[in-house]
């Protein structure tokens, strides 16, 4: 009975920053993915950021890469998602999820668990 609550979101001008949190409930796996992923009007949902919570291994397209760090406070079993100079590019619903057992970070299909997102507009 995981949840994922994400916050964080917001309108925000270009070259802005935000902050995105995801706070997870119920029982995770000690070792596992989780990721960030979004959905913008008319596109098909993208992996943006996934973390491997056993090593700290991140993962990142490469239209983010640079701009966005993933990360988690394990103590807070919260996850998160700086991202810096954003771009109107970056506008889209953004969600937090979670694998099973992902075999491909960034892949929609991998993941079990998701939350109900949060809106980024940049403009």
């Amino acid at each position: 009975h995981v949840q994922l609550v994400e916050s964080g979101g917001g309108l925000v001008q270009p070259g802005g920053s935000l902050n995105l949190s995801c706070a997870a409930t119920g029982k995770t796996n000690v070792l596992n993915y989780m990721g960030w992923f979004r959905q913008a009007p008319g596109m098909e949902r993208e992996g943006v950021a996934a973390i491997y919570t056993g090593d700290g291994d991140t993962y990142y397209i490469n239209s983010v890469r640079g701009r966005f760090t993933i990360s988690q406070d394990n103590a807070k079993n919260t996850l998160y998602l700086q991202m810096n100079s954003l771009k109107t590019e970056d506008t889209a619903m953004y969600y937090c999820a979670l694998a099973g057992a992902a075999a491909a970070p960034l892949v929609r299909d991998e993941y079990n668990y998701w939350g109900q997102g949060t809106q980024v507009t940049v403009s």
